[in-house]
């Protein structure tokens, strides 16, 4: 297994693994062709310094995929935090070590960009990936929120 910085020929496998999920099958796409708003995000993280989508390529299959993104920040002495998100292993390849691979990668590219942090976030209903994150050293210390904006009341 590889690990590669994805590039648009990678897109339509991320987005296929972000559907093979039970939480993803309804809120994404996976059609061919894909939606026009995967190629405009996807052209949004790559002109963002520090943000990326990392792939873990398998006999030139995307069998696992997660997004980094480098936070600067001023708190706690100006530290740098990774952030993970969309962490995904295709259905076929789950609970033989992809996952967990995946993010030690992710989490050492992370250290060399001189984060001293990694957050993430999970749903609340992933009970499996609570106990997959806290296996590899994660802390639940913080209760995260969302704020759908179309829900906003100004």
């Amino acid at each position: 297994m590889e690990y590669k910085t994805a590039t648009l020929e990678h897109l339509p496998a991320i987005v296929r693994l972000l559907a093979d999920d039970e939480l993803g099958a309804s809120r994404e796409r996976f059609e061919d062709p894909l939606p026009e708003e995967y190629q405009t995000a996807f052209a949004k993280i790559q002109q963002q310094a520090g943000n990326s989508i990392i792939v873990a390529v398998h006999d030139e299959d995307v069998i696992g995929c997660l997004q980094l993104t480098i936070i600067p920040g001023l708190s706690r002495l100006g530290m740098t935090r990774g952030q993970i998100e969309g962490v995904r292993v295709d259905s076929r390849y789950r609970s033989q070590g992809i996952g967990e691979a995946l993010l030690r990668h992710a989490i050492e590219t992370a250290r060399d960009m001189d984060c001293q942090l990694i957050q993430l976030t999970t749903d609340k209903s992933r009970k499996s990936a609570h106990h997959f994150y806290e296996k590899l050293g994660f802390v639940a210390s913080h209760e995260g929120m969302k704020l759908a904006i179309d829900n906003y009341i100004s």
